[in-house]
């Protein structure tokens, strides 16, 4: 790990922020067939048929996902600290803690509680909602494998902005 911060980054925040790109990359292949009305096991005799944009949807969901997971290295990394030199009228420039807690800290939440809460929503089968049910156990443990990492993703956004809010705190 490149130590260009101003502080010590604690191991522990170092090896997350670049864990968290990767435990999203399967949840992010596993929509991709979707895109093309592959269901992937799925059954779901009510579900309407995918409109025209769907498929620009679900790859947009996935490259989405994707940059915003790369974009936490930055609690990890200088350039959470510092605007890379190329960025205009703010290059070189010291970051605001709070232009990176806040939206860390929001992201965070909404992160948990979408993921966490559509979760239980269809586990305690709240208001109709329910777990999405498949053709059988190996479509099942296939989406339980792509899809459990990033159930993390959200706790992972908020302990590394804590790290990062006690390392950038005066």
């Amino acid at each position: 790990m490149i130590n260009d911060t101003a502080r010590p980054v604690p191991s522990w925040a170092a090896f997350t922020a670049r864990a968290i790109p990767w435990a999203l990359l399967p949840w992010c292949l596993w929509r991709l067939p979707f895109a093309v009305d592959f269901t992937m096991g799925t059954i779901d005799p009510a579900a309407p048929a995918m409109p025209w944009w769907g498929g620009v949807y679900v790859v947009g969901l996935s490259v989405l996902s994707e940059g915003l997971a790369l974009l936490t290295l930055g609690l990890v990394r200088g350039w959470g600290e510092t605007f890379p030199a190329w960025v205009p009228v703010l290059g070189a420039r010291r970051v605001p803690p709070w232009a990176a807690i806040v939206p860390g800290a929001l992201g965070g939440l909404v992160l948990t509680v979408a993921l966490w809460g559509s979760f239980l929503r269809g586990l305690l089968h709240v208001g109709g909602y329910d777990l999405v049910r498949f053709a059988n156990g190996w479509w099942e443990a296939l989406a339980t494998v792509c899809v459990a990492p990033g159930m993390l993703w959200g706790p992972a956004v908020l302990a590394l902005t804590w790290a990062y809010h006690r390392r950038r705190r005066a």
